[in-house]
């Protein structure tokens, strides 16, 4: 099934009033792997049809970051939703989505400002911006996101709780490669070193998942033990940070937590900029 493609906003509302039934829009920077069509098979299963956005957004990247070295693999991205059966995807231009410079944006207040916000100042109010402009432009009943972004997930969810938006989120697994390594469409900037060190990213994750019987703290320890042996390695970790954070609000819990946390993680290795995160659950029968 070859998809509609709309790279105007006309085209895209032509093509959304032709919309039968409800809509799943799965929103993308492109350069789609396994994970990405994860999240479209999961919105085939929500909906009647499905929407898929490509679009590198510069208003979530940083000085120094990788924007103008971020993949675009527009030919192959299209076979991969032609794939999947994609009805519509929605490529426009940055000239498209923001016509003029924006004067008003997102501000993810004190939850984008910790944790991935510390790190990437800046990014969240780029990322919600884009993501409220995509959802007002599709109009889908239903919107998917990966869980490895899980900041990115919680504030979209309470985006859209908080502005009363009339879209349904789902959060989607993360897709791991057969050595642990979450998908990315970063990993292709990896040399086989560099993908070594990186793979310390799960297996921290794993070490801390092991250790949650024992408490937040016990989790904190393994997890950090493997990232400060990759700090060492050749090339190193740069550590961005370890949180073992509320799901929903993205604060560190407390030593005596109970209920479900998030392990997260990201780190830098070369000029590759990578995350990662484990849903835990803390309760008395795991102590």
């Amino acid at each position: 099934m070859t998809p509609v493609i709309a790279k105007t906003r006309e085209e895209l509302a032509a093509v959304r009033s032709g919309v039968r039934g409800t809509l799943a829009l799965v929103p993308t920077m492109g350069a789609l792997h396994e994970g990405h069509r994860s999240l479209i098979r999961r919105a085939r299963r929500e909906a009647d049809a499905v929407a898929v956005s490509i679009f590198v957004n510069p208003l979530q990247f940083g000085p120094g970051e990788d924007l103008d070295r971020y993949p675009r693999t527009f030919a192959a991205d299209l076979e991969a939703c032609a794939d999947e059966g994609v009805d519509v995807v929605f490529a426009p231009t940055p000239e498209v989505m923001y016509p003029g410079e924006p004067m008003v944006t997102i501000d993810p207040g004190a939850m984008g400002r910790i944790v991935e916000g510390e790190t990437r100042p800046g990014h969240f109010a780029g990322m919600l911006t884009v993501v409220a402009k995509l959802l007002n432009l599709t109009r889908p009943d239903v919107a998917v996101f990966g869980e490895k972004d899980a900041q990115q997930l919680a504030m979209i969810r309470r985006m859209v709780a908080d502005l009363d938006l009339p879209v349904e989120i789902i959060g989607a697994p993360t897709v791991r490669e057969p050595d642990g390594l979450a998908l990315s469409s970063r990993n292709r900037y990896l040399g086989e070193d560099e993908r070594s060190t990186a793979l310390a990213l799960s297996r921290a994750l794993r070490a801390g998942e092991d250790a949650v019987a024992d408490g937040p703290s016990a989790v904190r320890r393994a997890a950090r033990a493997v990232l400060e042996a990759a700090g060492a390695a050749e090339p190193p970790l740069e550590l961005d940070y370890l949180v073992l954070v509320d799901p929903a609000t993205f604060t560190e819990v407390a030593g005596g937590h109970d209920g479900p946390a998030v392990l997260a993680v990201a780190g830098r290795v070369g000029a590759t900029h990578l995350i990662d995160n484990v849903p835990l659950e803390f309760g008395k029968e795991s102590r």
